[in-house]
């Protein structure tokens, strides 16, 4: 039999890094009964904070990637083991050491285009408002209504700029006096964050943060979660605090306030899926149902699964830019969830979740079965 000895400058390394909270897990394993990835895999968090605990973690190992920081298993967890700050601190760990397993070696691709661009893509900073070519829209300038704040993935991706678009037009619609800052935009720098880049993060920050004191914002209007969630629960650790609304909250407050007319009836059967930044993460979870109510015709079917108990697409965590194996990917099972509650459309606000949907659409062959929304795109159709 091996005797295993413990590594304790791992120990005092991981707990430096964020991960002190491992000392409280008392092994119930809750937190395996409900992690998404024991859907289509095993996998055990329990596990990874036994080591952690005893400093055996093995950072080669492609198992401390593997959490989507959804936050199931910290919402029920009967000891408060902070479980994402801990898989962020193994990670903080593995990457200072640069150790990356094959499956997460594109996180550095993301993090040199990061460096270079301001965007995990490393597309050029000069394409990043080219999204909005033709609509007229306005460089933010201090006493504007609100910054739009889009985000790379809807400047960028083909897909997801229909997002921006459709947004930048309901905007129009309600009368909004809002800009954008185009070239001047850096990533928010979440899931560089999560995948341990300290450092890659702070600086995507702080550019981030004196832009916007630069330009005179101070309500930021994001279409993304994750955007959200930085800005909102993160950017106040470098002791700033912008008011920050997500597009679902303010899509709610234009039509309750009448800014925003409805029109047209959606007469199709939808379901709505919450994203774990806008909900678990953030309690978001009635605005964006509030919309979808207001507009005639339209049948909302919910899934079991929804809410605080919502199915992670499995992008989150930064798992967004490493590699995941088709029978590994909770999107398929989410797509199959919406099927069964009879929809024709899966609506959801976040770019991550759509990108994940729409890859498992064309996997799954349902390009005829069922069509993938941000909430954005539907309002637009009948304003």
């Amino acid at each position: 039999m091996e005797t295993v000895a413990p590594f304790k400058e791992a120990i005092d390394e991981i707990k430096e890094s964020g991960a002190d909270a491992v000392k409280y897990c008392y092994q119930c394993g809750k937190c395996d009964t409900v992690c998404p990835w024991n859907r289509v895999r095993t996998f055990s968090m329990r596990k990874l904070i036994r080591e952690a605990t005893f400093g055996l973690t093995e950072i080669e190992n492609e198992e401390i990637w593997r959490c989507t920081t959804c936050g199931k298993c910290h919402q029920r967890c009967p000891r408060d083991v902070k479980q994402i700050n801990n898989m962020i601190a193994l990670r903080r760990f593995a990457t200072g050491y640069g150790v990356f397993p094959e499956a997460v070696k594109p996180v550095r691709a993301a993090s040199a285009g990061l460096f270079a661009e301001g965007n995990p893509f490393g597309e050029a900073r000069s394409k990043r408002a080219e999204w909005a070519e033709g609509l007229s829209i306005k460089p933010f300038t201090e006493g504007m209504e609100v910054l739009y704040f889009p985000g790379c993935y809807l400047s960028y991706d083909s897909r997801l700029k229909k997002v921006a678009r459709a947004t930048v037009n309901i905007l129009n619609k309600a009368g909004v006096d809002f800009g954008i800052l185009g070239t001047q935009e850096n990533c928010c720098g979440e899931s560089i964050r999560k995948t341990g880049n300290e450092e890659l993060f702070k600086r995507m920050a702080r550019e981030n943060i004196k832009t916007f004191i630069d330009n005179g914002v101070k309500k930021i209007l994001v279409s993304s979660p994750h955007c959200y969630h930085t800005f909102k629960n993160e950017y106040p650790e470098f002791n700033v605090n912008f008011e920050v609304i997500h597009i679902s909250q303010y899509l709610f407050e234009l039509i309750n306030e009448g800014r925003l007319q409805i029109s047209k009836e959606y007469a199709k059967k939808v379901t709505y899926h919450d994203p774990c930044y806008l909900g678990r993460h953030n309690g978001i979870y009635d605005e964006p149902r509030g919309v979808l109510k207001k507009i005639p015709g339209l049948i909302l079917n919910e899934m079991e699964e929804s809410r605080e108990d919502s199915m992670c697409c499995g992008m989150g965590g930064g798992r967004i830019w490493m590699e995941t194996q088709k029978s590994d990917r909770f999107a398929n099972l989410r797509l199959d969830q919406a099927i069964g509650v009879g929809a024709e459309v899966l609506v959801t606000s976040c770019p991550y979740c759509i990108t994940n949907f729409e890859d498992s659409r064309l996997v799954l062959n349902y390009d005829d079965v069922i069509q993938v929304k941000d909430i954005t795109e539907i309002l637009q159709e009948i304003i």
